[in-house]
């Protein structure tokens, strides 16, 4: 099988390690990649968000599927695209991205597949923002409708942070904000693999979005996560994937927008039991990492029968083995990140037993060393026996490696129960 996988994160990195590995691919094309993939494929600079590009650099490599890895890409429809040219396709089509792209109409999808979630208001103008956070007072959630690469939720006590949110979201054009009432409980990120008809669940995963040790500071696109998660229910999957996935797939078709690829499905489990927090309609990062480094089943093959329709009932095998992936941030992140940095130790930290490196956020320079461009710049991923002792691999490999200003959390998956 030849496989072209779009994208250039951690998530990528992860999945093209996966795809790697698997027999059944013969070649795998990566557009554009980072350094850290470019041992594991041929790396191919595209435009991701250009369907036509991505179309005609499928059809010229003579590509059988294409694995769609970042949101953007899919919410400008380079999918449809793809798929317009006879190519098979791991990743929905623009109509079916919106569940991630406005989170008012994943609202409304959830509405209408009758799935447990918080209630909401959708917001078009400053006084309905006002009037909401009075509605549910404090803490306040608040949300940006569109893509926000993992950083458009502000949680807060503060009336003036969450409305000051919510008026930057409806500052930009078109923009809209959803409010949303509190839930408690802990979060948990699950990830079902859809071929339009079918969901089939993988395994849950715990993501630790805060910036800083103990939950504070600022919402991230993610420092750290684990798997599995030996605090929650043993029916979990069973659980999401009945009341949740497979309702919105069948919810999906019903609405003429089938969808096909990966439905994240976010969680809290909650005092009043399990609510959706979020849809995202690709993998997470940095829970695929630990995910797919304990798939045995051969990932090219699920991602294939997905895109065709045919995942009937397909029964994934798992390892034993316990994963958790610390992130490594630029100074700065998640604001503005410093880049240009030099990331030194990479050698010594892919060395520690039982751990590898993922790339993110960096670029090589043309003396063959590697910098920082981006705001989570890598992760460690250890592997072992158990939670503690994968956490103790990772964060090994870590401490080996050598970045000006980066910082990063020393809490990940620290005591294996609910708290992130």
């Amino acid at each position: 099988m030849n496989i072209l996988l779009l994208g250039s994160g951690g998530r990528e990195h992860a999945i093209a390690r996966a795809l790697s590995g698997d027999p059944s691919v013969s070649t795998l094309v990566i557009a554009p990649g980072n350094p850290g993939m470019a041992a594991l494929g041929d790396l191919v600079a595209v435009d991701v968000l250009d369907g036509r590009a991505v179309a005609d650099l499928a059809a010229s490599r003579g590509i059988d599927l294409v694995v769609v890895g970042p949101e953007a890409p899919l919410v400008a429809g380079v999918a449809d695209a793809v798929r317009s040219r006879g190519i098979a396709v791991f990743g929905p089509s623009a109509a079916a991205a919106r569940l991630e792209g406005s989170k008012a109409f994943a609202k409304d999808v959830m509405a209408a597949a009758h799935v447990p979630t918080a209630a909401a208001r959708v917001c078009s103008t400053e006084a309905e923002a006002e009037a909401a956070l009075a509605e549910f007072g404090p803490p306040h959630v608040v949300k940006d409708d569109g893509l926000a690469a993992g950083k458009g939720v502000v949680v807060t006590d503060s009336r003036e942070e969450a409305l000051a949110h919510a008026r930057a979201c409806l500052g930009k054009p078109g923009g809209a904000v959803v409010i949303e009432e509190f839930l408690d409980g802990p979060e948990v990120s699950l990830f079902c693999l859809c071929d339009g008809h079918v969901a089939v669940p993988l395994q849950p995963a715990q993501d630790f979005k805060r910036a800083y040790d103990g939950g504070q500071g600022p919402n991230t696109g993610g420092m750290g996560a684990y798997s599995p998660l030996p605090w929650a229910p043993d029916d979990l999957a069973e659980d999401v994937l009945a009341r949740v996935a497979q309702p919105v797939v069948d919810e999906m078709a019903r609405r003429g927008t089938p969808f096909v690829g990966l439905l994240y499905c976010g969680l809290a489990l909650t005092s009043r039991g399990l609510r959706v927090v979020e849809f995202n309609v690709r993998f997470g990062d940095p829970e695929t990492q630990c995910v797919l480094a304990r798939l045995v089943t051969p990932l090219a093959g699920l991602l294939r029968d997905a895109a065709c329709g045919d995942l009937g009932g397909a029964v994934l095998a798992w390892s034993e083995s316990s994963a958790v992936t610390v992130v490594l941030a630029a100074a700065g992140y998640p604001g503005a990140p410093r880049t240009g940095d030099p990331v030194r130790g990479l050698r010594e930290a892919e060395a520690t037993d039982g751990a590898y490196v993922v790339h993110a956020g960096t670029e090589e320079r043309p003396d063959g060393s590697i910098v920082s461009a981006g705001g989570r710049v890598l992760a460690t991923v250890g592997i072992g026996p158990s939670v503690p002792e994968a956490r103790d691999a990772a964060y090994a490999a870590l401490r080996k490696i050598n970045l000006e200003g980066a910082h990063f959390r020393g809490d990940i998956a620290a005591d294996v129960h609910s708290s992130c």
